[in-house]
């Protein structure tokens, strides 16, 4: 096995090359010297789905695939950029936002409006911005809206290179709250801080145990860190890229959340504290659940049997007991699928090949869970035979949505991999 010290094939050498040369065609001219590029890995969460926005505790991974940002600074303050996944070209000067009202007028509803968040995020936070930059935007491909946070990356990698061009120095903290500011200020996205803290704090092998509540985290690290990784991590695309429009949508189950949280709140005598699941003790919920019905009690049971599964998922990532990590990955697939009921017939289906593969430990939904990827734990040496498995088997129930998979393969194995940063090719 690789050893901790060996460094990640992505992203390659060819590939920055390739995106250095992009922006010298930009700007018609030669790029002299080093050119930054901002790394922004994709994410997935093995532990603690949907509790993040209610203040609950989750846990995550940074993978070695994600959205590459390179680019030069431009003194004019304009933003000149393009992509190498979608059509057109993004322009803007940072002077147009005066405001976050003339912000969110120039919204455009395209990949653009991530590096127009940024330039909210940052000034809405008192930064100055005097320079903006010339860039082209690249990401692993196939990965676009499948539910391994490619957006929250993506607005990541545009706070970096904002910071970088202006010479700003911004905690990695303080760019979580940003990303946060982005998606929720700008895109009316009511989403936690999951995804951008597992992209800016995350570290290769290990997991990220996030504490939403006061956004702090903590590295758990296993016993064969030093040794390399015992498993991989295997992505199954259901050819799924949106939403079944008979499902409901990610913003009304946090509604739903909050409901119920007002609900127990207002029977503890607080009801004027702010109505997330968090702010209850499992104590109280306990004494009180009976008060809720329908779909409100599924949204509370599933907040309170998340939590309760991180802290045994940390403790046994901890002692190295994949196993029982891999039970627990299931149990919160399980969870969403009953409790929170999110999932779809094709995403269910490929949920139950990946936990029927050689040397799977535990699968469930990646991301919101109403399109895209089921992530699963394998050991590395079942992860090629597990792959060949997922796809035989999946094409076989859903052969017309195996079409919609982009590239040679429906299942991509790939490692944990490191934060998001700026390197200089």
């Amino acid at each position: 096995m690789a050893p901790d010290s060996a460094p990640s094939p992505w992203p390659s050498a060819a590939h920055l090359q390739k995106l250095k040369d992009a922006v010298a065609a930009m700007l018609d001219e030669p790029i002299s010297g080093k050119m930054p590029v901002a790394v922004s890995p994709y994410r997935i969460c093995p532990l603690g789905a949907h509790i993040d926005h209610q203040g609950g505790s989750v846990t995550a991974m940074a993978l070695d695939l994600g959205v590459l940002l390179a680019f030069v600074t431009s003194d004019k303050g304009c933003m000149h950029l393009r992509s190498e996944q979608f059509e057109g070209e993004v322009r803007f000067c940072i002077e147009e936002f005066a405001d976050e009202r003339e912000a969110v007028m120039e919204r455009e509803s395209n990949w653009g409006d991530y590096a127009r968040g940024a330039v909210m995020a940052l000034r809405m936070k008192g930064y100055k911005l005097d320079r903006g930059i010339v860039g082209v935007v690249d990401g692993s491909k196939g990965f676009h809206s499948c539910g391994i946070s490619s957006s929250a990356a993506l607005g990541v990698a545009f706070l970096l290179a904002l910071e970088h061009a202006n010479g700003l120095v911004v905690s990695k903290s303080d760019n979580v709250e940003l990303g946060r500011m982005i998606e929720n200020g700008y895109l009316g996205l009511r989403s936690g801080v999951l995804d951008q803290s597992a992209i800016l704090l995350s570290q290769r092998h290990c997991l990220t145990l996030i504490r939403c509540a006061n956004f702090g985290h903590e590295i758990i690290y296993p016993p064969w860190q030093q040794e390399g990784s015992k498993f991989k991590i295997l992505l199954a695309f259901s050819g799924l890229r949106h939403a079944l429009a008979s499902q409901p949508g990610y913003n009304l189950r946090v509604d739903e959340c909050r409901q119920a949280a007002s609900i127990l709140l207002n029977a503890t005598g607080r009801g004027m504290v702010d109505p997330i699941l968090g702010n209850i003790t499992e104590e109280e919920y306990y004494s009180l659940k009976e008060k809720l019905q329908g779909g409100l009690a599924k949204r509370a049971e599933h907040f309170f049997s998340e939590n309760a599964r991180v802290v045994k998922g940390v403790n046994a990532w901890a002692s190295g007991d994949l196993d029982t990590f891999g039970k627990l990955m299931s149990e919160s697939g399980q969870s969403s699928i009953e409790n929170y009921e999110c999932g779809s017939e094709p995403l269910i289906q490929l949920r139950a090949i990946l936990l029927k593969a050689p040397g799977v430990f535990g699968a469930r939904f990646s991301g919101a869970g109403f399109r895209g990827f089921c992530a699963a734990l394998v050991a590395s040496d079942k992860a090629e035979e597990a792959a060949a498995y997922v796809e035989k088997e999946y094409k076989l129930v859903q052969p017309q949505l195996s079409k919609n998979v982009a590239g040679a393969r429906a299942v991509i194995i790939c490692n944990t991999g490191d934060s998001a940063h700026l390197l200089l090719v």
